[in-house]
């Protein structure tokens, strides 16, 4: 989504930081500025600054500071264009999309009143069925004999829906509202067309997005009846893939503790935050996907996973694993706790205690570990065939990995495990078996099925090795090119037989991530970036959808994905960007020539030809420093 700079400028113009701030901040007044506690960091003496002149925060603590945007981000774990048009409702002005047309503008805005519409009711039933709950000395009892405490309920927004089939009829005054089926709550029956409460005689626990606005829910029965948890379904302001129950209230708690520990139930988060970790926060009835690790990295660097010891919990986990790989940078850590299968976090803590439950927190196990121990399952590590099998599994989670420290580290390991030289197993999976036609020994193949670029167009000639994205300097070229691309879809047009080519051998997810959106482009031709990003949700490819749609969602967030400016100088800026990357490509190969050289007569010549296409990149315009 391409917001114009003049917007941003206007609305950070019409609104008060003070005002944003204090909705989050107890503030008082110090001098021309205000003051409060840091909501970043534990302090007991206010360090926080808020100037009204200057429109900016600063702490003087930890050295956080911005402007009313940087703060919803920061503090509400909002990304960019959310804050901005978080802002733009309270100011009451109609963000303005530079890619959009006028028809697409109205339906936006009618999409946003709509989603504010059903937001309203929602929150009206909580606020109904939050009522009803000490009305009803079952449901107290209830939430008295798991632990929970009238505190922790009113922190969470607990309810009770009573057991009437009309009970939201006294709510709302229009039971017949279209909208009420919309928002999930009511169900009208297909042949009869008859209305009844879609939640009856349950605990209701309010599910919130980030800004606090109720968007689902989720009702527990009181006894053994099934289903046993029930969920409001998908719906306009609601996808289960994309929030986690207990966040909003769990924000400070998570800075304070320093991780997020993630769950499988509303209990287990309610019955936590009872026991003294606010911390907790629970997947929708669903596995957890790249979006809940995405949204958890906006508030901590450390996430621990919790999950039941029995195999339903090693699969659950398994996915978790996958959904967090792309993420697992080295300033992060992400770990995974297995209790005793007779227990979840509730159980094990009234069993053993807080402090035995912290234990196996810190003891829980890493990343790197878990992702071996994936690999190895049912694997004979003692005969070759096994070790075979083991890299066979762990080479497509390895891959999803960012490149750094941790992911070479983790392929040493797994060259130590499978006996290999750890040359051997860089070289095996960085290019593909030599096959018929290919220029040199390692070719690598098309990163999947239909994925070769200019697929329509005609054949051409794929670069000879696949340059690995070895080094930092490579991984940010090839993010601000795909950033280039993903908003400006249209640059695809300028790009060369030999870019195509180079962009989609990349490994993953950067290759698979080119190669699907040069078939979009043939396809449907250019596209905005939100438009991609939602085929980017529903689509799978390769395997590695979760990858790159994580890679996508990675270099098109934040203040630094604003890839504004004139046209041409950003033309120019992908074009050197391309260029330098050919050369590294270019260098790569080379290299490999040369020491093919001794048993490869044509290597030789093949260096010649490309040292002459390297030196015509290098003297390039794009290329002068």
């Amino acid at each position: 989504m391409s917001i114009p700079q003049s917007f941003i400028q206007e609305l950070l113009a019409r609104t008060d930081v003070v005002d944003v701030v204090g909705h989050h901040v107890q503030l008082k007044k110090s001098g021309a500025n205000y003051m409060g506690l840091c909501p970043f960091h534990g302090e007991k003496s206010p360090s926080f600054s808020v100037s009204p002149s200057k429109q900016f925060y600063h702490c003087f603590g930890c050295g956080r500071n911005g402007n009313a945007i940087g703060f919803l981000m920061e503090h509400a774990g909002m990304g960019f264009v959310e804050a901005v048009q978080d802002l733009a409702q309270q100011a009451g002005l109609q963000v303005p999309r530079d890619d959009q047309s006028p028809q697409e503008r109205a339906r936006a805005a009618a999409q946003q009143r709509q989603q504010a519409t059903l937001t309203e009711l929602l929150e009206q039933a909580a606020s109904a069925w939050r009522r009803q709950l000490p009305a009803h000395a079952h449901a107290v009892n209830y939430l008295k004999a798991r632990g929970v405490s009238g505190a922790v309920a009113r922190t969470y927004g607990l309810g009770y829906a009573p057991s009437g089939w009309h009970g939201l009829a006294s709510v709302f005054a229009q039971y017949d509202n279209p909208q009420l089926v919309e928002a999930g709550l009511v169900l009208q029956g297909e042949e009869d067309g008859r209305r009844y409460d879609r939640f009856r005689d349950r605990i209701m626990f309010p599910i919130r997005n980030v800004k606090g606005e109720c968007i689902a829910f989720g009702g527990r029965v009181l006894g053994d009846e099934k289903p046993k948890y029930l969920n409001s379904p998908e719906t306009p302001v609601f996808h289960k893939g994309r929030e986690l129950y207990g966040l909003f209230e769990a924000r400070q708690a998570i800075r304070e503790a320093g991780y997020a520990l993630v769950t499988e139930g509303y209990m287990d988060v309610v019955a936590l935050a009872q026991l003294g970790f606010g911390n907790a926060v629970a997947t929708l009835g669903t596995a957890c996907t790249p979006d809940h690790v995405h949204k958890l990295f906006r508030f901590t660097e450390q996430v621990v996973f919790s999950f039941d010891g029995d195999g339903a919990g090693r699969r659950a986990a398994h996915k978790a694993l996958v959904a967090a790989l792309p993420y697992a940078s080295d300033t992060r850590s992400i770990k995974f706790l297995f209790l005793p299968p007779e227990h979840d976090p509730d159980s094990f803590i009234r069993a053993h205690g807080a402090d035995a439950f912290a234990r196996h927190v810190g003891d829980a196990t890493p990343l790197s570990r878990f992702l071996i121990e994936a690999a190895s399952q049912s694997c004979d590590l003692g005969v070759p065939e096994g070790r075979a099998h083991m890299l066979s599994n762990a080479q497509p989670l390895w891959a999803l990995l960012p490149d750094g420290a941790l992911k070479r580290q983790l392929q040493g390991e797994l060259a130590q495990l499978a006996q290999l030289p750890a040359h051997e197993l860089a070289q095996l999976w960085y290019q593909a078996p030599d096959t018929p036609g290919s220029h040199a020994a390692g070719a690598r193949a098309p990163a999947h099925p239909g994925a070769g670029p200019r697929a329509r167009h005609g054949s051409y000639r794929r670069p000879a090795m696949a340059q690995p994205l070895a080094g930092a300097s490579m991984v940010r070229r090839a993010d601000h090119a795909l950033r280039l691309l993903l908003s400006h879809m249209a640059f695809l047009e300028t790009l060369t037989h030999e870019d195509h080519a180079a962009l989609a051998a990349l490994p993953a997810p950067h290759g698979p991530l080119f190669a699907w959106l040069e078939m979009q482009w043939l396809e449907h031709g250019p596209r905005p970036w939100a438009v991609l990003r939602e085929q980017l949700q529903d689509q799978e490819y390769d395997g590695r959808a979760s990858g790159s749609q994580a890679l996508a969602e990675r270099v098109m967030t934040g203040s630094h994905a604003q890839t504004e400016g004139d046209e041409a100088e950003l033309r120019c800026e992908l074009r050197d960007l391309l260029n330098r990357m050919l050369v590294d490509t270019i260098k790569h190969e080379q290299s490999a020539l040369i020491a093919a050289a001794a048993h490869d007569p044509q290597a030789l010549q093949r260096y010649r030809l490309l040292q002459e296409r390297r030196h015509a990149l290098e003297n390039t315009k794009a290329l002068d420093s």
